[in-house]
């Protein structure tokens, strides 16, 4: 085990003596010594926004040159990083997109020991033809494409071999570099360098597994079924595997290449209508979203349908994501601004605490207007999309990755639409869409289902609340935890109560005063007798001034008892 440590050890100092050479060749010697240097201050204020956001040193060309030269994870990464336009500046972002996977096939002698391994079989007994020349190599793996005994054309998607446990050591170093990163740099921290390590992490595992993918299509073959102007691949899953994903090939015509629709009879922008019903459909109805929509995944059959392929990146919209969305797409189709913010901030996008949303929704509206009325053909895609771009960094607006993917894929449909020469608006497109789902969210059917996930979530909760009430005193017992109980809003009801007892009292002090008046004026015996001229000469004691005097104080306290009682109005 030590020996074994102790190799990864020396193979990680050695990659990371590759990634100095490599920022110190491209002109980083800067970079290298405030990442590497142990006494190296941290790069603060100013000097770090310009260092890495100005024209100047270091250019976005080279940091495109860097990624490329440190090979397929890191140019993995950088792809990922031309989707976040949120946190990227646009000269960045163009240069990001440049990114490609420029990497030779892997041997046909690799490909076989793959298939065969993973099936568990001799590649000739799994497939009756299968082309030893790729139909397309990336980083991660290549196509071929095959015939199985039952006479089917297919697509043979592998892994290349050895690329998962390559691209697990990178991404040690890439948490190792975004560490550091963030600790000397201080647009590091604010970008998130370690978040966005862990978000790449998430993403490319879940590519290097062809399970995941085969079972996307499904998904989508069950979604589609009823849809006659949209074609789903078949899986094979008896040839399906963790590493090798077989599925049906479909023959047709890339999106892009309008000539040979037309040289078939097929209306380009009817094909342009279909894939904005089907954008809509998976938006709208499904949750569930193709998010690479490029010409090279969508195949345009020659009997007019359309076929989507390589579901390796999709992305998926909860029940109240969609609801927020359609109330978005309703917003702007309808000029209701008021719509649009309410949608944007149940979404978690605006925060009033922390943003104008007056300046906000005033820069919106002006940047949107701009577009109402005009086709596609008449809407530069960049140009929104720089727009939008601009307020999320102006307002400092943090997208998730669904919602980054889902404007990506946005972007990606209606510029496909430009080029098959539709004059559709996404926007009309969508309408009925986004209606219909608004519509059920309220049905009958719905509530019964939400009502019945709360019940099924507060059963759960009633049933595990004495275990962890026995917990919790048996900690406090431990002296493990404190108990701190605090009331509030008790104030005024002792102020009500003082006064009730106040009342109370008085009443007692009255009620005691007039039996106590009445005792001593019905009193045979008298106390100093004195003669007073009222009218008339007349004899009084001492006892019955004492009587009357208490008579007069229980009348007078009685009468301010009832008036206090009357003004409080709850006699």
């Amino acid at each position: 085990m030590n020996r074994r440590r102790s190799v990864y050890g020396m193979k990680k100092l050695r990659r990371f003596g590759v990634i100095t050479g490599v920022l110190l060749r491209h002109g980083f010697g800067d970079v290298v010594e405030h990442l590497f240097s142990h006494g190296a201050e941290k790069v603060k204020g100013a000097y770090s926004e310009e260092f890495l956001f100005r024209s100047g040193f270091p250019s976005p060309r080279r940091i495109r040159l860097v990624l490329e030269e440190l090979g397929p994870s890191f140019v993995k990464l950088g792809q990922l990083m031309s989707t976040r336009a949120d946190l990227f500046p646009p000269e960045y972002i163009d240069e990001f997109k440049k990114l490609q996977d420029r990497v030779p096939p892997i041997p046909f002698h690799d490909v076989r020991t793959v298939i065969e391994r993973e099936l568990g079989r001799p590649l000739e007994a799994a497939f009756a033809e299968f082309a030893p020349v790729s139909l397309a190599a990336a980083s991660v793996g290549q196509v071929h494409t095959g015939r199985l005994f039952t006479g089917e054309k297919v697509a043979v998607k592998v892994i290349r071999p050895g690329i998962e446990r390559k691209i697990r050591e990178d991404i040690g170093l890439m948490y190792s570099l975004a560490e550091r990163i963030e600790k000397s740099f201080e647009i590091g921290r604010i970008l998130g360098a370690v978040n966005l390590v862990r978000e790449f992490e998430r993403i490319i595992f879940r590519e290097l597994d062809m399970l995941i993918e085969a079972g996307s299509i499904e998904k989508f073959s069950t979604n589609f079924k009823e849809v006659d102007e949209i074609y789903i691949p078949k899986v094979y899953w008896d040839h399906t595997t963790k590493s090798v994903l077989v599925m049906e090939h479909i023959d047709g015509i890339k999106m892009d290449d309008v000539g040979a629709m037309r040289a078939k009879g097929i209306d380009p922008r009817e094909i342009a209508m279909i894939g904005l019903r089907s954008f809509s459909k998976q938006l709208m109805e499904f949750g569930f979203f193709h998010a690479d929509p490029h010409p090279g995944n969508t195949i345009v059959m020659y009997d007019g349908r359309v076929s989507l392929v390589d579901f390796g990146i999709t992305g998926y919209l909860d029940d109240e994501t969609m609801r927020q969305i359609a109330n978005l797409f309703l917003g702007y189709a309808e000029h209701d601004y008021d719509m649009v913010m309410e949608a944007l901030t149940e979404a978690g996008l605006l925060k009033e605490e922390t943003m104008d949303l007056v300046d906000f929704r005033t820069d919106l509206k002006d940047m949107s207007e701009s577009f109402y009325g005009r086709s596609l053909r008449n809407i530069s895609v960049r140009e929104v999309y720089d727009q939008v771009m601009q307020l999320v960094l102006k307002y400092h607006v943090r997208l998730p990755r669904n919602l980054l993917l889902l404007l990506k894929t946005f972007i990606q449909t209606e510029a496909l639409g430009k080029i098959l020469g539709s004059d559709a608006s996404l926007l009309e497109v969508t309408r009925p869409y986004a209606r219909e789902l608004l519509k059920k969210g309220y049905d009958a059917r719905k509530l019964l289902r939400n009502v019945g996930r709360d019940s099924r979530s507060v059963a759960g909760y009633a049933k595990a609340m004495p275990k962890l009430v026995n917990e919790i005193l048996k900690q406090t017992a431990r002296g493990k935890q404190r108990l701190e109980l605090r009331h509030g809003g008790f104030e005024e009801m002792g102020s009500q109560l003082e006064k009730g007892v106040n009342r109370l009292t008085v009443g007692l002090v009255v009620a005691a005063s007039i039996i106590g008046a009445a005792l001593v004026l019905n009193s045979s015996q008298k106390v100093i007798e004195f003669t007073v001229n009222l009218f008339g000469l007349q004899t009084i004691s001492l006892t019955s001034v004492f009587g009357l005097f208490g008579y007069i104080v229980a009348t007078i306290l009685g009468i301010w008892l009832v008036i206090s009682i009357l003004r409080s109005g709850r006699l």
